[in-house]
Formats: structure tokens, sequence, C-alpha cells
């Protein structure tokens, strides 16, 4: 239980700066809010690294391509064209991919 007593306040401050790059989308803040994608996806990154022994890895790798794929929408809608958010189902869909194999995983270990 080590392990997750240490990434838990990385996992907080991932926490924290989601939400800030989610309330400056909500909010219209449009340079803050692409400056947020950084940190965000960098928390993401670390804690993957962190857990990359563990089965917990896939569903950190979700939560890092749900951002990922939030990321490019907000993008989108800001800077782009929103016509192009379409394309945010990619990272979505591999982020349910990684989801899946921790579930199948975790079913084949009980089994």
């Amino acid at each position: 239980m080590e392990i997750f007593d240490k990434i838990r306040k990385y996992e907080n401050l991932h926490i924290i700066f989601w939400l800030i790059k989610d309330t400056c989308w909500m909010l219209g803040l449009k340079v803050l809010g692409a400056l947020m994608i950084f940190p965000t996806l960098g928390v993401a990154i670390y804690i993957i690294y962190k857990t990359r022994f563990l089965k917990e890895v896939y569903i950190n790798f979700a939560v890092f391509f749900w951002i990922l794929a939030n990321s490019f929408w907000m993008i989108c809608e800001f800077f782009i064209n929103d016509l192009y958010r379409h394309y945010a189902i990619i990272p979505f869909i591999i982020g349910f991919i990684f989801v899946i194999i921790f579930y199948l995983k975790t079913l084949i270990k009980k089994a």
C-alpha cells in the first residue's frame, strides 16, 4: 500500500489541475485553459510512470487519454474549428480499451 500513499498526493494535485482546466473551458478562459493542459497531462504521465508495474496503470492510461480527448475538444472549440471535436472520439476509445484491459486482467486474476 505504500506506493498508493506516495501517489495519492499527485492524484489530488492532478484533480486540481483537471478542475482548473475544465473550469477555464466552461468560463471561456482560452489561454489559461490551454496552458492548464500541460500540468494536467504532465501529472497524468507521472502517475502512469509511478504505477507502470501495477495493473492500475491501465486505469491511469485511461485517465490520460480521457484528459487528452477533453483537451483536444477544448482546443477545437477555442482556437480551431468546433467541427473537428468529433475526432476526440479516438483518444476516448483508446481510454475505454485500457479500462477493458484492466477489468479483463482483474477477472483473469480472480479466476
